[in-house]
């Protein structure tokens, strides 16, 4: 008798028009496929598809056996997490659904990473961009990672957000340098490349960080993510 196979990883991104932000997800996709030995499909909540609604209207239904895991990939619990996703596997416990990426230690890390490969000096004055979103819920998480960060940086840190809501980067960047910094670093707080990103270069700061993917602490927080909403 064979047992059945695992459920499969629905990795639900934004989405991008980016050629290059969509190479890294699907990259990101592949890795997490290796390392979890599982089926991974993609899924999108904005921009590109095939959507979250008909990747899991296409996990064949078996009452309340797991046959998929979505693991949202974003970075924080805002709109797209508590609507789209949860109203594209409302009815289907069959269906789980995991934590976003975000908050995690391990994205703080990647962050400070970014920060010293992008050759920014310890005193300097940063920015932490996310995406930005109307939903309490995704600021607060963002706002977790904001302290995590200042604790940990030496120098003054305070948030700017890509979009949606202020204070906007530029908002932030000109904040900091009448607060006195002589030079200011933008902490990209995004996944990959994208509109996002390079609006991050137009907002006045000396130095612009990378996105945190690709990187293999990525695909530990996915597979984590998909054990813990009971995976393999």
């Amino acid at each position: 008798m064979t047992s059945a196979p695992e459920p499969a990883l629905i990795l639900c991104a934004h989405g991008t028009r980016d050629p290059h932000g969509q190479e890294v997800i699907k990259a990101v996709a592949q890795a997490a496929r290796a390392a979890l030995g599982v089926d991974v499909r993609l899924a999108y909540v904005d921009v590109q598809e095939p959507t979250i609604a008909d990747v899991v209207a296409g996990v064949a239904r078996s009452g309340e056996v797991p046959r998929a895991v979505v693991v949202p990939f974003l970075l924080a619990g805002g709109y797209h997490v508590h609507v789209d996703i949860a109203e594209a596997t409302a009815d289907r416990p069959d269906v789980a659904v995991s934590t976003p990426m975000g908050p995690d230690p391990r994205l703080t890390a990647i962050l400070l990473d970014r920060i010293a490969q992008a050759g920014v000096a310890p005193g300097t004055a940063l920015v932490m961009s996310p995406a930005g979103s109307s939903d309490a819920r995704s600021a607060r998480d963002s706002e977790r990672v904001l302290h995590d960060l200042d604790r940990q940086w030496d120098g003054p840190v305070r948030i700017g957000y890509a979009s949606g809501i202020e204070p906007t980067v530029a908002q932030a960047v000109a904040a900091s340098r009448e607060a006195g910094a002589e030079r200011v670093a933008v902490a990209s707080y995004l996944l990959a490349p994208g509109v996002f990103q390079r609006s991050l270069s137009r907002a006045g700061a000396d130095l612009v960080t990378a996105p945190l993917a690709p990187d293999e602490r990525i695909v530990e927080i996915i597979a984590e993510r998909y054990r813990d909403a009971g995976g393999a």
